[in-house]
């Protein structure tokens, strides 16, 4: 992506049931615009399979806190000024989302668009050839499936820690995420020790004011 003026890249995994899940990130604003759009069912990349055209979003300040009430606070308090995203099909088939983000605010150029295109035209292919190995009425492939069980069990435990800590979805996946990062853990892992018990988050009276 050395060619893209953008500071990060996610691409996740869509079809005519929604968001399945994360295939990679490149970054930590890159993972968390990701696991943001997974969790809270809005964002760019569900309006971008929808309408199955590009969504672009050249300055977030002006435009993400009312077009996406969950994901824009949340993002833009993560650094991301700006993100595009681009559906992932061939023909009628959807196969994901390419999002690049920016940590300034800006537009693609016309040179830009067409390699952005270009970009998430490869990301089908792969996503296409990895699929392929897979012989008829066999699932996803390990690699996607993995993916796909990783964010439910991240989903599911955001779902927990809002209600354990009477907070939103957004806070609730950025407690998860600076506990991870603090304990040097896995998102997932943090995840499954919040499923089985053996984590819990309660905020006191005065985190909430």
């Amino acid at each position: 992506m050395e060619a893209l003026p953008v500071n990060g890249v996610g691409l996740a995994l869509m079809n005519d049931a929604g968001h399945q899940g994360v295939i990679a990130a490149t970054d930590g604003p890159a993972r968390l615009m990701e696991e943001l759009q997974f969790t809270l069912g809005e964002g760019p990349c569900l309006d971008a399979s929808r309408s199955r055209r590009p969504i672009m979003e050249p300055d977030l300040a002006g435009t993400a806190r009312t077009r996406w009430p969950g994901f824009g606070p949340a993002v833009l308090e993560a650094g991301i000024a700006a993100i595009f995203a681009f559906p992932l099909q061939i023909g009628a088939i959807r196969l994901g989302i390419l999002d690049l983000y920016r940590a300034t605010p800006g537009a693609l150029d016309d040179e830009q668009l067409g390699d952005a295109l270009a970009y998430g035209d490869a990301a089908a292919v792969v996503l296409l050839r990895m699929q392929s190995k897979v012989p008829p009425g066999g699932g996803l492939h390990p690699l996607l499936g993995a993916s796909v069980q990783s964010h439910a069990e991240v989903h599911q435990a955001t779902g927990a820690v809002a209600v354990q800590a009477g907070v939103s979805l957004s806070e609730a996946l950025l407690l998860l995420q600076a506990h991870a990062y603090a304990a040097d853990r896995s998102l997932r892992a943090v995840a499954r020790d919040v499923l089985e018990g053996a984590l819990r988050f309660q905020l006191s009276a005065e985190d909430h004011e």
